[in-house]
């Protein structure tokens, strides 16, 4: 039976793949090299597939790497980097009109100074680096939203059924344990990641049911509406045996996003659709104050109200002695004598568990209030851009709002990230429409 549900997998995986490249919708062949990225990244290292079934030490691989990955993921970048130079990126405007995340970025890279092991730390920032340039390489693209259409169907036509298969028939592979605990991982290496590529790959099919159903049926006939509608399905069994509740959390507040921007009143205005939101925030923090309404909504995701021992944890993490200004350096706070203290305690942990004191562990209150201006200066000018592309411009927001909300309990702006490479194309996606509406074209580069 496992034999020949491989079979089934792999020949759809093939079919999909067929449909998909039979429709020209506008992308170059560099789409590929983002979608290798986003694949390990949101499965398993190129030697982690390797070493297939073998133990997985998490510290060695977040301390140590190997050679073998160093490699794939400097050619990506490398690769990327060639076509973004190729495309003749207009730097000087993208340095100014974004100028706070590249000051987190250049920070960031100055921190590497004090850090407690400069060279581990240069490395991890280049490979966020690299995450930047998977961006752009989409966003370089002549139709920059169907090239993101394009990598988020490719990656969930690979990793989501390949994930139903572990879990269902390789429970070696799909499956672990968590303190004696089953967990569901699929082809990631937790559950926690496997609910974060559901909830990327959720967003896009559920803006394309509810912006593009029309255009998906026009294109491609009522077959690649099923194919999203499958999708959805299968999206929705993943995150149930993830169990991953800040995903699934997410990607509530983002379909209720996508649904509210369908309401006639606020989709005439667009401006209306933050008004209401904004609303909705202040009645949320208004009754949270009041009444401690954050208890019941974490109650009803099934977690308790301390979030899995994660308060606890961020108690003890805060008492270390660390320059609240400036950190410990890029990416260094979870090494030596610190990591040593802190497995005592709670073995295993290699993150905070919430992206923000993650951040101001490593770079401080500095680095921390540089990445959050470059948020709100993103979120800022997607909400100018929303009456030129409506439907566009509200799947960045999702983007922006998913990991946004998803750092509160996991820590996901990290080097090799999915999560920060579409926070990265809900930041830097302006540029491509500005200059879509001047009638600019990205040169083809990648045949």
């Amino acid at each position: 039976m496992p034999q020949l549900a491989t079979l089934i997998v792999i020949l759809s995986i093939l079919y999909l793949f067929w449909l998909d490249l039979r429709e020209d919708r506008g992308t170059s062949n560099a789409v590929w090299i983002p979608l290798i990225w986003m694949f390990l990244a949101g499965s398993r290292y190129l030697s982690q597939w390797l070493d297939l079934g073998g133990g997985v030490n998490p510290y060695q691989v977040y301390q140590e790497g190997s050679l073998i990955d160093s490699t794939v993921f400097g050619a990506l970048i490398v690769t990327g980097a060639v076509i973004l130079l190729r495309r003749g990126l207009d730097w000087g405007r993208l340095l100014v009109q974004y100028k706070w995340i590249w000051f987190y970025f250049l920070f960031c890279g100055i921190s590497i100074v004090w850090s407690d092991d400069s060279f581990v730390s240069f490395k991890r920032w280049i490979k966020a680096l690299g995450d930047v340039i998977m961006a752009l390489v989409i966003l370089t693209e002549e139709r920059p939203y169907e090239a993101v259409g394009t990598l988020l169907r490719r990656l969930a036509f690979v990793i989501l059924p390949l994930s139903a298969l572990f879990i269902k028939y390789y429970p070696d592979l799909g499956r672990a344990y968590h303190i004696s605990a089953p967990m569901f991982t699929g082809v990631a290496t937790s559950k926690n990641s496997l609910g974060q590529i559901c909830l990327i790959c959720g967003i896009y099919f559920a803006w394309t049911l509810i912006y593009r159903w029309h255009e998906e049926i026009e294109e491609g006939g009522y077959r690649g509406a099923a194919v999203n509608l499958l999708f959805i399905a299968l999206i929705a069994w993943l995150l149930y045996m993830a169990d991953s509740a800040t995903s699934v959390g997410c990607l509530i507040a983002v379909a209720g996003l996508f649904v509210a921007g369908r309401v006639p009143v606020l989709a005439s205005e667009p401006r209306r659709l933050i008004l209401f939101f904004g609303t909705a925030l202040f009645l949320f923090s208004s009754l949270e104050l009041s009444f401690g309404l954050s208890d019941w909504v974490i109650e009803s995701l099934g977690r308790s109200k301390d979030l899995t021992t994660r308060v606890p944890m961020w108690e003890m993490l805060l008492a270390f002695d660390t320059n609240p200004l400036i950190g410990v350096g890029y990416e260094s706070f979870w090494s030596g004598d610190r990591i040593s203290r802190i497995w005592q305690q709670y073995p295993g942990i290699i993150q905070a568990h919430n992206g923000y004191l993650d951040m101001y562990l490593n770079v401080g209150l500095i680095g921390l209030m540089l990445f959050l201006i470059a948020v709100v200066s993103g979120f800022a000018a997607a909400i100018n851009q929303l009456k030129s592309d409506y439907a566009g411009v509200l799947l960045r927001i999702a983007f922006m709002i998913a990991v946004v909300l998803n750092n509160w309990t996991e820590a996901t702006i990290k080097p090799v990230s999915n999560l920060f490479v579409i926070l990265l194309l809900g930041i830097l996606g302006g540029s491509t429409l500005e200059e879509q509406e001047e009638g600019g074209e990205a040169p083809s580069d990648v045949e």
